[in-house]
């Protein structure tokens, strides 16, 4: 994720969490970000401002009065330099702070006087954050448009066990990402995606599935999310993490997905279809694994339902995007498909082609349309997603 030419204002009050952020201090400056720190007084007693100048680059405040910069008014300047504000950890303290417009230092100053997004992630003892007054506090927030970030729970520095740790740190730059590293060119849409395989049972023990990892298809709900979409993942058994800020729809069996699918449709905007469907499922499932024996070895197998096959012909203004991986014939096979099933878009590629097979992060792409095909270049699966995304976006617009 590229945070070039933004600048994201980081806010450190006085918990022992406060070390963490040095790390998403260092991971945004490799991401291109330009970082400004304000601490409160009482995070340096956690740690010292001079790691996060080191970090930066920047002068990290603290004092509001401090005379040791360039001639302007700093904390209004930091406002309108900020294209985020994060504050975290956010004591009890600094929450109810804000929440009421109290400016009593450097850090309630400037988010009170910025524009920008303001992100908080709450974090303290578990009976301080489920006061009844600091609940209050953090809806005030929300009501005035901040981002709260869940606190996580588990093992506290006070030995305590609940809810009230910082999230991770992956966490904290993945909200930092949804506000400002891409336009929000997709919101107001709804666009389920499919991702991975599915799994056939064949007995307790077996089942019929393909290589399909899901990387494709989640890298697409990723980008969506990230574009302001609101995204339903549905997706079969995969090894990946969950996709933030998405609806998580886990299935197993292609008639589940179908399920899935088919009863979300009159709700749906786009469907992308990345998952990689089974064709064929046994025709009956053993109740006891299936012993080796001599003689017939074959499995009985029957068609699983045509999910775009069945949505295609009744889609309603609905954009349908369909996936097709051959092995030849690529570019025949993927417009008959984009005609049988009535699509708006079919992502063909070639399994034997260098680069596009299961398993990898990247990926060669070729868009079908009406209008004819478009190869694309070897890419990323991430840089392929935004590039599906872009195409659905300038075809829903015509």
């Amino acid at each position: 994720m590229d945070l070039k030419g933004k600048c994201v204002l980081l806010g450190v009050s006085g918990g022992i969490a406060a070390y963490k952020m040095a790390n998403v201090a260092s991971a945004l400056r490799k991401l291109g970000a330009d970082v400004e720190v304000i601490m409160t007084k009482n995070a340096t007693q956690f740690i010292t401002p001079i790691t996060f100048e080191t970090l930066t680059g920047h002068k990290c405040m603290v004092d509001t009065f401090d005379r040791d910069f360039k001639f302007e008014v700093t904390h209004i300047s930091l406002a309108k330099k900020a294209d985020v504000i994060l504050v975290a950890p956010a004591t009890a303290n600094v929450i109810a702070k804000m929440a009421h417009g109290i400016a009593d230092d450097m850090l309630t100053t400037v988010v009170l006087a910025a524009k920008c997004p303001k992100l908080v992630s709450p974090a303290m003892n578990t009976g301080m954050l489920e006061n009844p007054i600091t609940q209050d506090n953090i809806a005030t927030l929300e009501k005035y448009g901040f981002t709260v970030i869940p606190s996580e729970s588990g093992v506290l520095a006070c030995k305590d066990v609940g809810s009230g740790r910082l999230p991770k740190e992956e966490v904290l730059l993945d909200y930092i990402f949804r506000a400002i590293a891409k336009p929000k060119d997709l919101a107001g849409l709804r666009i389920a995606v499919t991702a991975g395989p599915t799994q056939e049972p064949l007995d307790p023990v077996r089942y019929l599935t393909n290589h399909s990892t899901g990387k494709m298809g989640y890298a697409v709900a990723r980008a969506a999310a990230m574009r302001g979409a609101e995204v339903t993942l549905i997706h079969g058994p995969t090894a990946l993490q969950p996709v933030r800020f998405t609806e998580d729809v886990p299935i197993t069996t292609a008639q589940q997905m179908y399920e899935a699918v088919t009863s979300r449709f009159d709700e749906m905007d786009v469907l992308v279809m990345a998952a990689a469907v089974a064709d064929y499922r046994p025709a009956a499932v053993a109740d006891d694994k299936i012993k080796k024996k001599d003689g017939d070895l074959s499995i009985a197998v029957e068609r699983t339902p045509d999910i775009l096959g069945t949505i295609g012909p009744k889609k309603k203004g609905q954009f349908l995007c369909g996936f097709s991986m051959e092995t030849r014939d690529m570019l025949a096979n993927s417009s008959a498909k984009l005609e049988k099933k009535n699509l708006d878009m079919v992502v063909a590629n070639n399994l034997k082609v260098a680069g596009a097979g299961f398993g990898v992060d990247t990926n060669v792409v070729t868009f079908i349309t009406p209008d004819g095909a478009r190869e694309l270049p070897l890419m990323s699966k991430d840089d392929v997603a935004d590039a599906i995304l872009d195409e659905i976006l300038a075809r829903k617009s015509k």
